[in-house]
Parts: structure tokens; C-alpha cells; sequence
């Protein structure tokens, strides 16, 4: 991931009476290996996703840290696809609906079958500290969840909209190395915002950033305590190559 790069995702708890999303079209190739270009959008009826390892759309798709997933074949880490189609959508695909439209990607075109099943591993519980979140109460707690981010060489700054702490474990754990719960106990929805440089170890740079760690801890009165849980994991009992369009 690559702090130059902005990105904007709408975080949303499905509400009743959403609009059901589904792919009309779909076209999905290889990605050359010599070419670097992620591309992740939806707009209206249009999604692009280039430069994709299918285990990365899986975690998306089912709201899953990358070691929740079992038996997963090498080719869908190593392989990476472009993927393009039109939906049924008019407006901009919430995060319920992009997560609608892969899944069905997925059953289609790579006849993704999975069950699900607990296991015991290292997790990351997202807890309060002391008792004193920082965190401000959504100014608008009706609006839509919304994440967006920005950064310049290695500090990044992600900033929330009327989210809830469900919203935020869904986003971060896809970037960590284990799985997130929630042991936070708040069930309200925020406007907040989480600057820090990256990697584990402070920047000799006074002015810099502190590392996402202790930037979570001093910004927001939250920590990543690691423990060891049962987790829901994601079993898969059979995923194929794509079929040819």
C-alpha cells in the first residue's frame, strides 16, 4: 500500500431495503506480471479492479483478515487479475454492495465453495484504554460510513465518518497481520481521524508521525492488545481458475 495513494471507501452496516447489487457483465484477466497498477474503484454502474490477487477479493468480499483464510490455493495469491463489468447499481456501490458484487464474481467466474469453522489463533483485540475513548460522536449519525485517506511519503492519515467501531475493524484488519475483534463495548458511530508513519519503529525525524501502535493509543484512546481467540475462519472447499469470457 502506497501512502501517495488516495482512497475513499464508504464503510456501511447493510440497512434494511438497500438496493440488491448484481454483475450484469463481467470481464476478467490476467494481469501482465511485468505491469504494477492497482486500481480498486467503483463508480455507478462500472467497477475496475486491476492488479487483484483473488485472496486479497476474498478478504474483501467477506470482511476477512488474510490468515483467516484455509486452504487457499498458491495461484490465488501468486496470480493476480484485472477484472472489469457493469452492475445493476445507479449510484456509487456502498461497501455492502461492493462486497455483493464480488461475492458473486467469485461464485461465478472461480465457483468459490467454502464453509466456515472456529479455530484458535492469534488475533488482535481492539479495546479501550483506561476506560477514556478519544472519540468524538458523529456529527451526523444517519450519513452513510464513510473512510477516505491520504499521505505523503511514508505518514498517512486516515480519517472516519459516522463509524462505528464494527466500520473500523472491518477497514484495519484488512491491513494487519492477524485478525481484529472488537472488545471495545462502544456501540455508537464517530467522526475520527488516525495519522502515523509506517513501520514498527519511531522515525529519528522529530516532526514525524507516530507509528499506527502508539498513534492509535495517544489519538484515540483505543490499542491492538494481542491475544489468542477462537476465530471464525474461512474454509475453502473449492475455488477454480476463471472461466474464459
Amino acid at each position: 500500500m502506497h501512502a501517495q495513494q488516495d482512497t475513499h471507501t464508504a464503510l456501511q452496516n447493510q440497512p434494511t431495503g438497500i438496493t440488491e447489487a448484481s454483475i450484469e457483465v463481467s470481464v476478467v484477466k490476467l494481469h501482465p506480471a511485468t505491469v504494477q497498477h492497482n486500481n480498486f474503484s467503483f463508480s455507478k454502474n462500472r467497477f475496475d479492479l486491476e492488479d487483484q490477487p483473488i485472496q486479497k477479493l476474498i478478504a474483501f468480499a467477506y470482511s476477512l483478515n488474510a490468515r483467516q483464510i484455509v486452504n487457499a490455493p498458491e495461484w490465488a495469491s501468486e496470480d493476480h487479475y484485472d477484472i472489469s463489468g457493469i452492475s445493476t447499481l445507479t449510484e456509487d456501490a456502498t461497501l455492502p454492495q461492493q462486497q455483493q458484487l464480488l461475492r458473486q464474481l467469485l461464485k461465478e467466474r472461480f465457483g468459490l465453495q467454502f464453509h466456515r469453522e472456529k479455530r484458535e489463533m492469534s488475533a488482535y483485540a481492539l479495546q479501550v484504554v483506561k476506560d477514556q475513548p478519544k472519540l468524538m460522536p458523529a456529527a451526523d449519525a444517519d450519513a452513510q460510513p464513510l473512510e477516505w485517506s491520504q499521505g505523503h511519503g511514508w505518514e498517512r492519515t486516515e480519517n472516519f465518518r459516522s463509524s462505528s467501531m464494527a466500520d473500523f475493524v472491518v477497514y484495519k484488519q484488512l491491513f494487519l497481520d492477524r485478525p481484529l475483534v472488537d472488545q471495545t463495548g462502544l456501540q455508537g458511530r464517530y467522526d475520527f481521524k488516525l495519522t502515523y508513519s509506517y513501520g514498527n519503529a519511531p522515525s529519528p525525524d522529530p516532526d514525524a508521525a507516530p507509528t499506527m501502535f502508539t498513534a492509535l493509543k495517544e489519538q484515540l484512546g483505543l490499542r491492538f492488545e494481542p491475544v489468542k481467540t477462537a476465530i471464525d475462519t474461512f474454509v475453502i472447499d473449492r475455488i477454480e481458475r476463471p472461466t474464459p469470457n
